[in-house]
C-alpha cells in the first residue's frame, strides 16, 4: 500500500465502502447453489418465476424469467421523503410519477399528520434480492454513464442458475466501479447527472445518489446473509 492511508476525500470515502461492502458479499455469496437461491422462506415470497408463473401484478424482466414487484404504493417509511421531495419546489405531479402513484396518493401523503403504520415488507428468496440490486445498479448506469434511453425494466435477463445470476452482476458492480472511480468533484455535485427515470435521480446531487447505491448493496446483501443462515439452519 505504499504506507499510505485510507482516503479522506468524498469520493475516496465512498469508494472504499464501496469496496468493502463489495469484497464482503463475495465472502458470504461464495457457494450459493440453485436450489437455495431459489428457496422461499415462506407462502407468498417474492421471486423470480417464468413469466407464466407471476404472481405480481407488475413483474418485470426482457425473458422467459421476471421478477416479482408489487402494485405502486408511497411505503410509510418514504412518507419524510416525499414532503422533502415537495418542499424542495418538487410538482406534485412529478412526485406521482416519480412513484408511479396517482396524484391523489401524494396529496393524501402530504396531507397526513399522523404516524403511519408500519409497512408489511414481503419475504424474499435471495434470487429477488440479487436480481432487485443487479437491476438497480443496471439501471442507473445506463442512465448516468450509458445511452440513457433504455427501460431499466428491460436490462437484466434473470435465470435460475445462481452461478450465472452472480457471474453478470459482478460484472455489472465492475463496470460501475470503474464508472464512478473517474468521477470528478464537479460530477459528484452535478443535480441530475444520473437520469434514472423510477426514483428522484434527475433532481439530486450525484453524491447522494452513489451514497443511496452504497447503502442499497450494504442492506440487501446482509439481507442475503441472513437468508444463507436461515437456509443452512432450515431443519
Amino acid at each position: 500500500m505504499s504506507g499510505e492511508g485510507p482516503r479522506t476525500d468524498r469520493l475516496g470515502i465512498l469508494l472504499e465502502q464501496f469496496d468493502q461492502a463489495r469484497e464482503m458479499a463475495e465472502v458470504r455469496l461464495h457457494g450459493l447453489g440453485d436450489e437455495e437461491y431459489l428457496w422461499e422462506p415462506a407462502p407468498g415470497s417474492w421471486s423470480i418465476r417464468r413469466r407464466e408463473e407471476a404472481v405480481t401484478p407488475r413483474a418485470y424482466g426482457p425473458g422467459a424469467w421476471v421478477i416479482d414487484k408489487g402494485a405502486p404504493e408511497i411505503p410509510a417509511n418514504e412518507y419524510a421523503e416525499v414532503a422533502r421531495q415537495a418542499a424542495d419546489g418538487m410538482s406534485v405531479a412529478k412526485i406521482a410519477e416519480d412513484w408511479s402513484v396517482s396524484v391523489e396518493r401524494v396529496e393524501e401523503v402530504l396531507a397526513f399528520t399522523g404516524e403511519p403504520e408500519p409497512d408489511v415488507v414481503p419475504i424474499t428468496t435471495i434470487a429477488w434480492r440479487l436480481g432487485h440490486l443487479h437491476s438497480d445498479f443496471e439501471g442507473r448506469w445506463e442512465w448516468t454513464f450509458g445511452e440513457r434511453r433504455q427501460d431499466p425494466h428491460l436490462l437484466v435477463d434473470f435465470t435460475p442458475s445462481a452461478s450465472l445470476a452472480l457471474e453478470r452482476f459482478w460484472a455489472t458492480l465492475d463496470r460501475h466501479r470503474a464508472s464512478i472511480g473517474a468521477l470528478t468533484e464537479e460530477q459528484l455535485d452535478t443535480v441530475g447527472l444520473s437520469q434514472y427515470p423510477y426514483g428522484s435521480d434527475p433532481d439530486d446531487a450525484y453524491i447522494g445518489t452513489l451514497a443511496n447505491g452504497n447503502l442499497e448493496l450494504i442492506h440487501h446483501m446482509a439481507e442475503i446473509a441472513l437468508l444463507r443462515d436461515l437456509w443452512r439452519a432450515r431443519q
